[in-house]
């Protein structure tokens, strides 16, 4: 008799839901037939996410993205992706079809994915809710890099620290600040500040993982958030970020310049409070700029 597991198997394979696992580095560990077709995918593939969505929209297959900028949207759909323990949103794919997409996220960052096809519905109800979810993006991002905005940062820090309540794990958040920025846009103009804003947010992102957060939370100000993370963990990817900010040249017309940042780090205490631990981290930048900035300070 075959057992639960093995039927299971079967169905999950047989199914018209498209169903996909992604492990915590957001590469594929699991796909079904109706997954791999709508994405081209074959069964011994592990791409991950971002390199999925990138070659099937140079192939012109799977999602529908609208957008005249690939990068800039995937920064974007980067920074909102697998932050929260589910979310379901609209998809549209090229063949014409729309899909009710759930995603499922364990504390460990494992995330299942499912997709049903709703594609009977009314397309007026379809474009309403399509409106509603552009809205809900566009409130949740940065206009200029694409990255989390300071809303939906704050609501990660509430999120992280509501988390504690249920959990022994603990987290902690960096407070970022590039260094002399006003200088930059007095020498260099506001275009050029703008371009360094950019050019640190993509330098960032590709380095946390898919469960931290991180977002411009004012001018040159950024914030990440690690849930469940020790501050042993924090500084090595801190550490990582200012490295690659110190060796960067963003700018083709000024092959000289380069830029650093300066950072705080603070570990989330039992019986801390969003205030309580923001100020921590702010004021361990404080002490990272007046100690000379390009350096991590960690709050006591």
């Amino acid at each position: 008799m075959t057992n639960i597991s093995e039927r299971l198997a079967e169905l999950q394979e047989e199914s018209a839901v498209m169903i996909v696992l992604y492990d915590q580095d957001d590469r594929v560990q699991y796909t079904n037939a109706a997954f791999r077709s709508t994405f081209a995918l074959e069964p011994d593939e592990t791409p991950t996410w971002a390199e999925l969505m990138r070659r099937n929209t140079k192939a012109g297959r799977g999602t529908i993205i609208r957008t005249t900028d690939f990068e800039a949207w995937l920064m974007s759909a980067q920074s909102r992706r697998g932050k929260l323990p589910f979310r379901a949103f609209e998809m549209d794919v090229v063949d014409g079809r729309w899909f009710w997409m759930t995603e499922t996220v364990q504390r460990d960052g494992w995330m299942l994915c499912m997709a049903s096809d709703i594609t009977h519905m009314k397309t007026s109800q379809r474009d309403l809710r399509q409106d509603r979810d552009f809205a809900l993006r566009a409130s949740q991002t940065d206009e200029l890099t694409c990255i989390s905005n300071r809303r939906f940062m704050m609501a990660a820090l509430e999120n992280m620290i509501a988390r504690q309540e249920t959990s022994a794990l603990s987290g902690c958040i960096c407070i970022v600040d590039l260094d002399f920025f006003k200088r930059i846009n007095d020498n260099f103009g506001h275009q050029v500040g703008d371009q360094v804003l950019i050019d640190f947010a993509r330098r960032v992102q590709p380095v946390i993982r898919r469960r931290d957060s991180f977002g411009r939370i004012g001018g040159e100000e950024f914030m990440l958030v690690f849930p469940d993370t020790t501050l042993e963990q924090g500084e090595r990817i801190i550490d990582r970020v200012l490295e690659l900010v110190r060796i960067a040249h963003p700018l083709p017309a000024l092959p000289g310049f380069s830029y650093t940042c300066s950072a705080g780090l603070a570990e989330l205490k039992v019986g801390d409070t969003v205030q309580q631990l923001y100020a921590r981290a702010d004021e361990a930048l404080y002490i990272a700029k007046q100690s000379g900035r390009d350096r991590l300070k960690i709050a006591a």
